[in-house]
């Protein structure tokens, strides 16, 4: 099949491309529409579902229309049309058309003219749902931990500090080589250990402040904090967050190879987790691993009581729902859950969509 390579730019920076799909078979939804109505607090994925049965395959069969301006944004109001070209099924979006509902319940079509911001386009996935978790979650080693820089004291004595307060932190490997202008404050949190090895994969480091740099002298930086969600105390670490900028694309694909892993942390849940809920997997980019990937998840099946035989059995697995991959460390991941067909449990597995690898 040919098919044209195609770069959505988004909303938040968040970009949809061909480049990285699996070669695998695009399937319409049973029940899909001929066109869709761009609203306000869609996101791409949304709107694929609505005419795909696996929404990240979009861009596979995009055409983009280059009689229009900004032909790689999809904004609100825009028509996207399903047709065929040689047989096969294309995408496409008209822009410039408003739809209004009359009271006796016709539709009217009405073309409009309308400058319109790229901020104002649609995002690929929610993104006020992993936000924050792109520009504070952080993983980290144990040597990383304990070579970073650290918060040794402030001004009168005091050992808990605030926004608003001065604060000295020392870096005594390096001496701030490379100062940056600003550093988030962070407390070690979760040890995230393998369910299958016992190996540990790293540490949750939370950011609980941000600072901005007021005076350098030796091995000691004067921090102005700026930001504090808790207070501060002697010995939180530094990481700086320039170096650490939300990333601006997103290619939802497949991994290149075979990835099994196991759900290992939710964030604000207890029991379970489903759609828009953040996840940490036991894979990261030592596996293989990338930003956009696509995985689905898997519930392990029941231990029931036979009562032919007397013995227990467990039941196959059932498919309960997809993530995307939207941040890669070494060896964990964090994952967005965009779908989900039943609860999410602890150590649920994740694995490549079937005939992708």
């Amino acid at each position: 099949m040919m098919m044209k390579s195609v770069q959505r730019a988004l909303a938040f920076g968040l970009l949809v491309s061909l480049s990285g799909l699996a070669a695998a078979q695009v399937m319409l939804k049973d029940g899909h529409p001929g066109k869709y109505f761009v609203k306000n607090g869609d996101t791409l994925w949304d709107i694929s579902a609505r005419f795909l049965e696996e929404p990240w395959q979009w861009p596979e069969i995009w055409q983009i229309n280059e009689e229009i301006s900004n032909p790689h944004l999809i904004y609100p109001g825009d028509e996207i049309r399903l047709t065929y070209v040689d047989g096969e099924p294309r995408l496409s979006v008209k822009r410039g058309v408003e739809e209004k509902t009359l009271p006796n319940g016709t539709v009217k079509l009405t073309p409009k003219v309308r400058e319109i911001a790229n901020d104002e386009a649609i995002p690929a996935i929610p993104a006020g749902a992993i936000a924050a978790y792109l520009k504070e979650g952080l993983v980290v080693s144990r040597q990383e931990i304990a070579e970073a820089p650290y918060i040794v004291g402030g001004r009168d004595r005091r050992v808990i500090f605030g926004e608003g307060d001065t604060v000295y932190a020392r870096d005594a490997l390096t001496q701030w080589e490379g100062l940056d202008q600003s550093y988030g404050v962070y407390r070690t949190g979760e040890q995230y250990v393998d369910p299958d090895t016992n190996e540990v994969l790293g540490y949750e480091a939370r950011q609980i402040g941000l600072g901005r740099v007021a005076g350098h002298e030796d091995d000691m930086v004067t921090l102005r904090v700026t930001k504090s969600n808790e207070d501060l105390r002697i010995d939180d670490r530094l990481f700086s967050t320039e170096d650490r900028r939300v990333r601006s694309v997103l290619y939802p694909s497949a991994p290149d190879t075979k990835i099994e892993a196991k759900v290992i942390r939710f964030f604000d849940r207890i029991n379970s987790v489903a759609r828009n809920d953040v996840v940490v997997i036991n894979k990261g980019e030592r596996d293989g691993l990338k930003v956009g990937n696509v995985l689905d998840v898997f519930g392990q099946g029941e231990v029931v009581r036979d009562r032919q035989r007397g013995d227990r059995v467990q039941l196959p697995r059932e498919r309960t729902g997809s993530m995307v991959i939207f941040r890669v460390f070494d060896k964990v991941s964090y994952g967005l859950i965009m779908e989900s067909l039943r609860p999410i449990y602890m150590h649920d597995v994740a694995e490549s969509p079937a005939g992708s690898y």
